[in-house]
């Protein structure tokens, strides 16, 4: 691990009482990620993906091992991590300008800094003119919008997203694929984006880790060297695409085999 670093994972295990048992959703994980990467992480479900992501964001201690943001370890949440959910997580009695206000509110910032803060993001998510409307008002896509302009109105070291894009429509999907990668490039906050698409990993991701189930543990590591913007139907796209699905395939096979033994 380098001081340099802004996330520092190491030898983390997580282990869940189950009755009288105990279930190990994470095997020993040891990940750092430099500041600004965007890292994809795939793999089949029930791998641990959103499990190390919630450890990450201090939702959930880790049983063994240690993790750190720039050096100080995680015991909490904190706005150092912002996390982006599927379901939105907005407050439906809000509008979206008091749900992106909530945090700069709740940190204690006078009401002008507040809301230059809201109206800021707003517009990265290009949402101004809709900044007085509800939840219920918005569709999928702009409420998605909502949640990520929420958290990066905290200013956080580290974006988490647990398949923020998986409820969306195919059109939907793609076009906040290319927004985010914008706020990406203007903000160079560190993202941590789980999926289950090996080709939303490929167009995204500046590295992509493929779990393994049974416990979950990182069994592939793979820098994505492709120049952006990424050309989904570009041969060199669909190189990196097939070498990313063969791999999880390889994992996947084991686990299936074990499971049609023990059924």
């Amino acid at each position: 691990m380098s001081e340099a670093d802004v996330l520092a994972i190491e030898a983390v295990t997580k282990r869940f009482t189950l009755g009288d048992g105990e279930i190990e959703a994470l095997a020993r994980i040891d990940l750092s990620v430099a500041p600004g990467q965007l890292v994809c992480l795939i793999g089949a479900s029930g791998c641990g993906k959103s499990t190390l992501l919630r450890v990450i964001a201090g939702f959930e201690p880790p049983t063994t091992g240690r993790v750190s943001v720039r050096g100080m370890p995680i015991t909490r949440p904190g706005r150092d991590r912002g996390m982006v959910f599927q379901d939105y997580a907005l407050f439906p009695w809000m509008t979206a300008r008091d749900n992106v206000a909530f945090g700069p509110r709740q940190r204690g910032l006078a009401k002008h800094e507040i809301d230059a803060i809201a109206g800021e993001y707003l517009r990265l998510v290009g949402l101004e003119r809709f900044a007085a409307r509800y939840p219920s008002q918005l569709s999928g896509g702009m409420k998605q919008r909502v949640a990520i302009a929420r958290v990066l109105a905290n200013d956080p070291d580290i974006l988490l997203m647990d398949e923020p894009f998986g409820a969306l429509d195919a059109l939907t999907r793609e076009q906040l694929q290319r927004e985010l990668l914008q706020i990406w490039a203007r903000t160079g906050v560190t993202i941590l984006f789980v999926t289950h698409s090996v080709e939303e990993a490929a167009l995204l991701g500046d590295r992509v880790l493929v779990m393994s189930a049974g416990p979950g543990q990182i069994d592939c590591d793979m820098t994505i060297d492709l120049p952006r913007p990424r050309e989904v139907s570009s041969p060199e796209f669909n190189v990196v695409r097939r070498d990313l699905a063969r791999r999880l395939k390889s994992h996947l096979a084991p686990a299936r085999a074990l499971e049609s033994a023990e059924g």
